[in-house]
């Protein structure tokens, strides 16, 4: 990584800081307080020291030095607990609203474009690289203010008493962020390509994980084994490399200041045996400046120090906001327009499009130029080969994908409602079952007002009624994580159960009985059949066998709709569907 561009994610980072503002203010204060109360301390011992050895002051009249002395103990580590609390809840503020502004975009950006990378990588995204901020935040950035409000006060304090140990200090400190800033400069790269070596792993690992059964019955494991063996190792030896760099940058620190402290006792040692004798302003070097300096001198490179400490934070966050403000930043075209219209959500809905052409986030053209009407309530089975565009117009419709040309609702441009007035009007059903919340009842009613008795019919026509009773619970039941409790074909059955209890004004149905046995899919059919009669509805299916039951049928091929009309015209009619019709009985027979 450059030097511009790492300059550029510093902007960054610190542009980020005014979502914890409050907490920032708290952390300046809180570090000129430190500052003082260093100074006060070393003050305070120095001048005891002076006083029991050099002056011969009786015990007795400094009990007054002696319990400011113990106060300042107790309100520097008082302040270093408030420091490390209002550190954190700083990062953690940060954090938080990072999180919630990738969920926001990728909620806007929708699943057709988040299918683009693997689970794994956002999860990456949101944890991993969003929690490796947190001690530049908690940390790093406070210790800055530190390394600048500690050695200036020190610096201020030791001046009108020697100025020869403040010049030493003040040589020798440039050196410390001088070699820091050329060791970090490589911590931060090699952080970087950490992180990219992590999103890769984790996504890779979490898909091969997720497809493990078709990995053994291809007889693939041992080689996916060997595969993701060889990347841990890789990303093993990528994460020694950081932390080398991070104890190298560490062992630098540690050595400049040290070498500088020696310097400052080397000058008062020669000065008080009579070697030397610069530095005081005509009393001589007394024993109180070399007992002041000689405390202050670890205090003032203390801060500088633990800065060196944490900037390997610096580095951690640097590689990690890589991906992020690329991501945050990017000029993506959103599928969901932030439109405001509405339309009447008790009239009956009408669809037109008119030369509509669905495109990918990137601008590829998935199916179209489309022209078709809905009518209010009717009801169209869309048929096809896998990849004619069929899934693509539901999921324009759903509002995931861009699009060109016009598709409007009661003839308002989709575009310009308003997203979520537009998905209340909706209820889905796809091939993937996804329940999100904890039981059976939440995922049906979803956040609606639950009708007990419409319930109990829903649940009793969309089958989940008769695996009931082999839960503990019933409704109220623990789905578990990914609904692990539930088979693919019972979750399909919730999933089916949650688009009846919606009341929506147009039904989209992505293969709805891809998952179930023969039985549970003819008993889901004819309840998604009876409630289309409800809505407008648009079906997927690859069934063709109850087409006529539909209102219309449309035949769509390499992203064109090539036919369209009523089972009985299109069976008549020599073309691809009556073709595909032929075919198909001819397979049966």
């Amino acid at each position: 990584m450059d030097r511009t561009r790492q300059q550029q994610l510093l902007r960054w980072l610190k542009s980020q800081s005014s979502q914890g503002k409050r907490w920032l203010q708290l952390t300046k204060v809180l570090g000129m307080l430190s500052a003082l109360l260093i100074v006060c301390q070393a003050w305070l011992l120095a001048s005891l020291l002076q006083a029991l050895i050099v002056a011969g002051t009786p015990r007795a009249e400094l009990l007054t030095s002696f319990a400011l002395l113990l106060a300042c103990f107790l309100l520097r580590a008082l302040l270093a607990w408030a420091r490390e609390k209002v550190g954190f809840e700083y990062g953690r503020a940060i954090r938080q609203a990072l999180r919630r502004t990738v969920l926001d975009r990728l909620n806007a950006l929708g699943p057709a474009w988040i299918q683009g990378k693997p689970a794994g990588s956002w999860a990456t995204l949101l944890l991993e690289q969003i929690d490796d901020m947190q001690d530049y935040y908690a940390r790093y950035q406070p210790q800055m203010l530190l390394a600048v409000f500690i050695p200036c006060a020190i610096l201020l304090a030791l001046f009108p008493v020697n100025w020869a140990a403040g010049l030493i200090l003040v040589a020798t400190a440039p050196l410390i962020p001088l070699f820091m800033a050329l060791v970090g400069m490589g911590a931060a790269d090699a952080n970087r390509r950490n992180f990219k070596a992590l999103a890769r792993l984790s996504g890779y690992f979490l898909d091969r994980l997720q497809g493990l059964e078709t990995l053994r019955l291809f007889h693939r494991g041992e080689a996916e084994r060997v595969h993701i063996q060889r990347a841990s190792q890789d990303f093993r030896q990528r994460t020694m490399d950081v932390l080398r760099l991070a104890f190298l940058s560490s062992a630098v620190l540690e050595f400049f200041a040290s070498l500088s402290i020696a310097v400052v006792a080397v000058y008062f040692g020669f000065s008080y045996l009579g070697e030397l004798n610069f530095g005081h302003y005509g009393a001589g070097v007394t024993l109180f400046a070399g007992f002041l300096a000689l405390i202050l001198a670890p205090e003032f490179f203390q801060p500088l120090r633990d800065m060196g400490a944490f900037y390997h934070a610096k580095a951690q966050a640097v590689g990690g906001a890589e991906a992020l403000e690329a991501f945050l930043n990017a000029e993506i075209a959103s599928p969901i327009r932030q439109g405001r219209q509405t339309f009447n959500a008790d009239a009956n809905m009408s669809i037109h499009a008119d030369n509509l052409t669905i495109t990918s986030v990137g601008g590829t053209v998935l199916a179209g130029p489309l022209n078709f009407h809905i009518a209010p309530g009717r009801r169209v089975a869309l048929v096809g080969q896998s990849g004619a565009g069929k899934t693509s117009l539901l999921n324009v419709l759903l509002g995931y994908l861009p699009y060109q040309g016009s598709l409007q609702i009661n003839g308002v441009e989709l575009r310009d409602i308003s997203p979520s007035f537009w998905q209340q009007q909706l209820a889905w059903v796809g091939q993937n079952p996804h329940l999100p919340a904890d039981t059976l009842r939440e995922n049906i009613v979803m956040n609606g007002t639950e009708d007990g008795s419409r319930l109990d019919g829903i649940v009793e026509q969309a089958g989940v009624a008769e695996f009931l009773p082999h839960l503990s619970n019933g409704l109220d039941s623990k789905i578990g994580e990914q609904a692990g409790n539930l088979s693919v074909g019972q979750a399909q059955r919730v999933a089916v159960a949650r688009a009846l209890y919606k009341s929506c004004r147009l039904l989209l149905l992505d293969e709805p009985g891809a998952s179930l046995d023969r039985r549970s899919e003819q008993h889901v059919n004819q309840a998604l059949l009876d409630a289309s009669f409800r809505q407008t509805t648009l079906l997927i299916t690859h069934q063709l066998d109850r087409l006529h039951e539909w209102d219309e049928v449309w035949l769509m091929r390499e992203g064109k709709i090539i036919q369209q009309g009523t089972y009985e015209q299109l069976s008549q009619r020599p073309g691809a569907f009556n073709a595909l019709m032929t075919h198909r009985q001819e397979t049966i027979q």
